[in-house]
C-alpha cells in the first residue's frame, strides 16, 4: 500500500509525499485509514502563508505539532477513518470502527487508541470532521457565558463562526447578530439561525440597528481571524460588555485604540482557546465532558451542510493555491481519500 502525506515543503509550497505503508506497527497501536480530512482555513492557511511565528509549536496538545514551527511540516489536526488493523496487545475488537484523530493530512497511520475517539454510531463521518471547530465553537459559548436576553455579535462567519452561530441560536437571546465581508456566507449565517447578518464595512447598518434598544453588544466575539476585526468588536460592545477573542494572528499585528471606548465602558477582553478549559470550569469539566456536549452540538446541527468542495488528497498542492488566491469562494473544504488498497 502507498500512502499519501500533505507536506508544507516551504512558504506558499505544499506536496504529496507517497511513501509505502508500515505493515506491522509497534505494540499497542492500531493502522487507521483515512477516509476523509477537513482543512482549517484559520491556523492552516497560517501554516500555509508562513504566518506561524516561529517561536512557538503549533500546538502544544498534538504530538505531531508540539515542536517549534519550521519547514517542512505536516499540518492538519481533522481525519476520520477506519482501524483496518491491530498491533501487538491491542483488542482485535477495534479492528472496523470507526474514528476521528486530531491528525495530519494523510491516508494511513499507525497511532494509540487512546489518542482517538471513537465515531458515535448515528453520527455520520463527514459531520464528525467538525468535531475540532465544533469544540472550539462549544469554548467559545462556554467562555462568553451568554445570558438569557443579551445582544450577541459575531464578527466572522467562517466555518467556527457559523457553528458558533449555529450554538447560540439554540439560546434564548435578545439579538444575534453577525458580520462578514463575503455575501456567500452572510447568506449562510442566516441560515444558521442569525438575527441579520451585516458586511462589516456598512457601518451605517451597525450603527443604525433597528431591533429595539441597542447601546452596543452585551457580548461580541470576534473569530474572524483578521486582526483589523479586534479593534471593531471592542466598538461595538456596550458598557461592561465582554469580547472573546477567539482568532489566531499569527505574526500578524494591529494597533487597538484603546483610548476612549474600550477604556471608559470598562470593556472586558477575554482570550478564548480550545486546548484548555477555563480555569472556573476546571472542578467540574473535563475534557471528556465537553467532547460528549460537542458530540451533541454535532447531532443538532449536522455541520456536514458546510462542505463547499470536496477534493482527493492528490490535488493537494492546487487546493491550498486556490484557498490562498480565492478565499471567499470558498467554505469548508475537505480531502477524500477513496478505498485504497486491501491490507
Amino acid at each position: 500500500m502507498i500512502n499519501q502525506s500533505v507536506i508544507f515543503s516551504n512558504k506558499l509550497e505544499v506536496n504529496v509525499h507517497e511513501s509505502p505503508v508500515q505493515s506491522v506497527g509497534p505494540k499497542g497501536l492500531v493502522l487507521v485509514r483515512t477516509t476523509f480530512s477537513a482543512i482549517s482555513a484559520g491556523t492552516e492557511l497560517l501554516v500555509y502563508k508562513g504566518e506561524i511565528p516561529s517561536n512557538l509549536p503549533l500546538d502544544v496538545n498534538f504530538g505531531e505539532h508540539k515542536g517549534e514551527f519550521q519547514y517542512p511540516t505536516k499540518y492538519g489536526y481533522s481525519v476520520v477513518g477506519e482501524i483496518i488493523a491491530v498491533g501487538d496487545g491491542v483488542s482485535v475488537t477495534m479492528a472496523g470502527s470507526k474514528v476521528f484523530s486530531f491528525h495530519s493530512h494523510e491516508g494511513f497511520f499507525w497511532e494509540d487508541p487512546d489518542n482517538l475517539l471513537f465515531i458515535p454510531d448515528d453520527i455520520d463521518e463527514k459531520d464528525a470532521l467538525f468535531l475540532p471547530n465544533m469544540e472550539t465553537a462549544v469554548n467559545f459559548v462556554m467562555d462568553g457565558a451568554p445570558i438569557i436576553g443579551e445582544n450577541i455579535a459575531v464578527l466572522g462567519q467562517g466555518i467556527v463562526g457559523l457553528l458558533t452561530t449555529s450554538i447560540l441560536n439554540l439560546l434564548p437571546l435578545n439579538l444575534l447578530i453577525t458580520f462578514d465581508n463575503q455575501e456567500s456566507r452572510r447568506e449562510a449565517s442566516l441560515a444558521a439561525g442569525a438575527f441579520a447578518s451585516f458586511d462589516p464595512s456598512d457601518t451605517k447598518s451597525i450603527v443604525d440597528l433597528d431591533y429595539g434598544m441597542y447601546d452596543g453588544f452585551d457580548l461580541t466575539y470576534e473569530v474572524s481571524g483578521n486582526e483589523i476585526a479586534l479593534d471593531t468588536a471592542v466598538q461595538m460592545t456596550g458598557y461592561n460588555g465582554r469580547v472573546i477573542v477567539g482568532s489566531w494572528y499569527g505574526v500578524n499585528k494591529n494597533t487597538l485604540d484603546l483610548g476612549g471606548t474600550f477604556h471608559r465602558n470598562r470593556i472586558r477582553m477575554i482570550s478564548s482557546q480550545v486546548s484548555s478549559i477555563d480555569p472556573i470550569f476546571q472542578g467540574r469539566w473535563t475534557k471528556d465532558r465537553r467532547f460528549s456536549v460537542v458530540w451533541d452540538m454535532i447531532r443538532k446541527i449536522s455541520p456536514s451542510k458546510f462542505i463547499s468542495h470536496e477534493y482527493s488528497i492528490s490535488e493537494a498542492s492546487v487546493v491550498y493555491r486556490k484557498l490562498y488566491e480565492e478565499p471567499g469562494k470558498f467554505l469548508q473544504v475537505i480531502f477524500e481519500y477513496g478505498e485504497g488498497s486491501d491490507y
